[in-house]
């Protein structure tokens, strides 16, 4: 179900349960936690997050779920959030590619994600309205965040879907691209930020965090810019930085410390 392949210090995380798009249950979260530790352990420089067949993940798998006796408070917040919490702060830039159906846990994921490449005709929103059920996964601020109250919850109550490339247009992730592109497009990039100064990425990737979460101010950020920067002069990668500028040569960096 979680496939993790490490190779030139990049680690390739594969939802493969295409004959349910990808659905998770609670196991398939486990194993996409376990996946995230070892990439971790591995010390990797870069982490791809794909799902394999027509659509990236459609959600929570509710093929066998009994509404009555389901321990949806468990699943939630015991299992979903401390992955999404642990994919979030993963100490290296994560990137997923995205296609076909990102709905419910599946829109999880990618909002974890530091980096989302979607399908042009990728499937984002709330199917929920059909269920009975909320949005959930952390979308509700994603989109309150990026869209209004108004499309949020007009996307809601309709549980109509967006495109990859609506969803781009408003927003909500990076880049949208062929479905035809879209892996070789992600692949390229990965390869290319994993050659990079990867203390310098996660320094950028904790401070667009604090802001986030902590909604500071302008002058609060460059404080922790600062404090960040005279950190990184510390490092190899840094004194390598500046030595290639000077030397007028491609810069080889290590992504250590």
């Amino acid at each position: 179900m979680i496939e993790l392949t490490i190779e030139d210090e990049i680690a390739r995380v594969v939802l493969n349960a295409p004959q349910k798009m990808n659905s998770l249950d609670e196991d398939a979260l486990r194993g996409l936690a376990a996946a995230y530790t070892e990439a971790e352990g591995a010390g990797v420089r870069a982490l791809l997050l794909t799902g394999e067949g027509r659509g990236f993940c459609a959600g929570r798998d509710i093929s066998g779920v009994d509404p009555a006796t389901d321990d949806t408070q468990g699943y939630l917040d015991g299992t979903l959030a401390p992955l999404l919490r642990q994919m979030s702060s993963f100490p290296a830039p994560t990137f997923a590619a995205v296609q076909g159906a990102c709905l419910g846990v599946g829109l999880g994921l990618a909002i974890a994600t530091d980096v989302v490449y979607v399908a042009e005709n990728a499937k984002i929103g709330s199917p929920f309205a059909n269920l009975g059920a909320t949005l959930d996964s952390g979308g509700h601020a994603l989109f309150t965040e990026r869209l209004g109250a108004h499309r949020t919850l007009d996307l809601i109550y309709t549980a109509e879907l967006m495109s990859g490339a609506e969803a781009v247009a408003a927003g909500l992730f990076s880049r949208a691209v062929p479905a035809a592109e879209l892996l070789d497009f992600t692949v390229s990039r990965v390869e290319k930020v994993a050659r990079g100064a990867t203390q310098s990425f996660v320094a950028s990737k904790q401070l667009v965090a604090q802001i986030r979460d902590e909604r500071i101010g302008l002058w609060e950020s460059m404080t922790a810019e600062n404090a960040a920067q005279t950190a990184l002069c510390a490092t190899a990668d840094y004194r390598e930085g500046f030595k290639a500028f000077q030397e007028k040569r491609t810069p080889r960096f290590t992504g250590k410390g």
